[in-house]
């Protein structure tokens, strides 16, 4: 957010500008951008991006042709999910729906971090050591950390990997299962005395490994 809203932001520059305007933001990024603050910046950067939205519409809607091909596209038909729709204006507005010009800045930096990783892991023992004793990753992170190392690594380099995450996974994952299942017991009246143990902050913990962010944290914003 402090790239894109905070001081010195580069909203203002005409080569991200068009960038932002070109992409637009998803929702979760606009909901962070509204939190964020800054509601001149985030003005100056709708005010342009609906003037490139309202340029590309008015040709979609002055090229459009309604035609019962666009039947085809209904609800009802087959493998609709996997189809690209008929509706030229139904497919303009998909494009916008899966464009973000921040989820493109994090995913580039995000592979550039995978990168690093895996050049960690193969030149650093003291890296490897280390990522045995972390309690893993979110799930969807740890995904994309699997198909990262079947392009990074092979052989037993590959084997050795594996062997060290999968347990790693399993191991965390079932001790975020038992913190969630003891946070309910602890709800019952005969546990009312009992020790918390590791379970107070479970509801948190357990979305963070699934989802990768903490649902606790107050949202990030523009500092004055």
């Amino acid at each position: 957010m402090d790239f894109v809203l905070g001081h010195g932001a580069s909203y203002m520059e005409a080569d991200i500008r068009e960038m932002t305007d070109k992409a637009g933001f998803c929702r979760a990024h606009f909901k962070k951008m509204f939190d964020y603050g800054n509601a001149l910046g985030n003005a100056w950067i709708l005010k342009t991006h609906y003037k490139r939205i309202l340029d590309e519409m008015t040709k979609e809607f002055s090229r459009f042709k309604p035609s019962a091909s666009g039947k085809k596209s209904g609800f009802f038909r087959k493998n609709a999910s996997s189809e690209q729709s008929s509706n030229s204006i139904k497919w303009w507005i998909d494009q916008k729906e899966r464009s973000c010009f921040i989820c493109n800045m994090v995913k580039r930096t995000f592979d550039d971090y995978l990168n690093t990783f895996f050049q960690m892991y193969k030149k650093d023992a003291g890296f490897r050591s280390k990522l045995s004793q972390t309690k893993g990753f979110c799930l969807t992170h740890f995904g994309l950390l699997c198909e990262a190392a079947d392009q990074n690594l092979s052989g037993e380099e590959l084997t050795s990997f594996y062997d060290t995450v999968l347990p790693l996974m399993q191991e965390n994952m079932e001790r975020l299962y038992e913190d969630v299942s003891w946070f309910i017991e602890k709800y019952d009246y005969r546990n009312k005395d009992a020790d918390w143990k590791d379970s107070k902050d479970a509801i948190q913990r357990g979305m963070q490994k699934l989802k990768g962010s903490d649902p606790s944290l107050p949202p990030h914003q523009y500092k004055k």
